[in-house]
């Protein structure tokens, strides 16, 4: 990540370590280590975590390291924040925002939340409520007027519980 877009991430997670649910996520399971997604994540699982979301493809370690160089030369456009339990070396949730400038709204700025998963092996820590929390701060700091996000109908509750609303309807088309 660029320098600048890892000062706004770790002011973000930095906030977020007073919060309650960082506290009690904390002594439940205290070899979680939430941080910014890092070159070497590919040999921690990363790429066989996001199995868990969708479909990856063939991704060889090269083309990881690539794409994560590419996105890291983009200053304050990708943050993409991860969960390492420590005892195991191994990636077990993440998320990633994702900043789109626009000529609308005095050329504001909306987030794009995706990639949202957690290994199911770790769920009901709140990892995801933890990661969703500290994108949407990092949104606000960036100066995003938004933050939108697609998800599929079982997990509409999930999200308006996070302050998301459902608006409109999503389309797609896939080469």
């Amino acid at each position: 990540m660029a320098s600048r877009s890892e000062a706004r991430l770790n002011a973000a997670l930095r906030t977020l370590a007073t919060t309650d649910d960082q506290k009690q996520a904390a002594e439940t399971a205290n070899y979680l280590e939430m941080r910014a997604l890092q070159l070497g994540d590919f040999d921690k699982g990363y790429m066989k975590l996001l199995e868990q979301l969708t479909v990856v493809g063939d991704v060889s370690k090269d083309v990881y390291e690539a794409r994560f160089n590419e996105m890291a030369s983009l200053p304050d456009t990708y943050f993409t924040i991860v969960f390492e339990d420590t005892s195991k070396s191994k990636i077990v949730a993440t998320a990633a925002l994702t900043i789109e400038r626009k000529f609308i709204r005095g050329c504001g700025k909306i987030g794009h939340i995706e990639d949202v998963v957690v290994d199911k092996q770790y769920r009901g820590f709140r990892l995801a409520v933890r990661l969703l929390e500290a994108l949407k701060q990092i949104a606000k700091d960036c100066g995003c007027y938004k933050v939108i996000l697609d998800c599929t109908e079982a997990k509409i509750a999930f999200y308006e519980k996070l302050g998301f609303q459902k608006k409109e309807q999503q389309m797609a088309l896939y080469f």
